[in-house]
């Protein structure tokens, strides 16, 4: 697989990122307030935004794949470890609870001019400080229950990839009807 331009490695995750970086500034993802509101279930924007940007990169990831342009066998899907998973959801939840960033929105922030940015994005370096010293202690704890080894989700569900992508835009339609806001009169 040939990265868009003839970009490929480092050079190509970074100007993905960097656009990533625009398209969260342009939605408001530098505001902690965006994430702390999706928490307190008063904001359904991020909801939105991520359910949308699943849908975009099934679409084309599995369009690409229909293409030739994307072999699967050569893409990495990591296995599930479920206790692992835990751990580092809650981890990762609580300090966006805290915080109100996620670590990309950290970044954005801190691109952005946002010092509260900087001091998440140093959170995160202590975190994964801490994460690293206790790993030999935890090890075979996170990796006590592995679940599905390698599986896209049409896969684990046993399902053609077109029924698995219209079933998340369902979602997603769903999801943009149910949290919309009402308009005022």
């Amino acid at each position: 697989m040939i990265a868009p331009f003839g970009f490929n490695g480092p050079v190509s995750g970074l100007l993905c990122g960097i656009g990533f970086g625009f398209i969260l500034e342009g939605a408001g993802f530098a505001d902690p307030a965006l994430i702390t509101g999706q928490l307190r279930f008063t904001n359904w924007a991020v909801l939105r935004v991520m359910l949308t940007a699943i849908v975009t990169c099934a679409v084309l990831l599995y369009g690409g794949q229909a293409l030739g342009l994307i072999d699967f066998s050569r893409l990495f899907i990591p296995s599930v470890y479920f206790w692992g998973t835990l751990l580092g959801g809650a981890g990762v939840g609580i300090g966006m609870a805290l915080g109100g960033y996620c670590p990309g929105t950290s970044a954005v922030a801190l691109a952005s001019g946002r010092l509260d940015g900087l001091v998440f994005l140093l959170g995160i370096g202590a975190g994964t400080l801490g994460f690293n010293a206790a790993y030999p202690t935890i090890k075979s704890w996170v990796y006590a229950q592995t679940g599905p080894s390698g599986l896209t989700l049409p896969q684990w569900l046993g399902a053609p990839a077109w029924m698995v992508i219209l079933a998340l835009a369902a979602l997603l339609g769903l999801a943009g009807w149910l949290t919309a806001r009402p308009t005022p009169p």
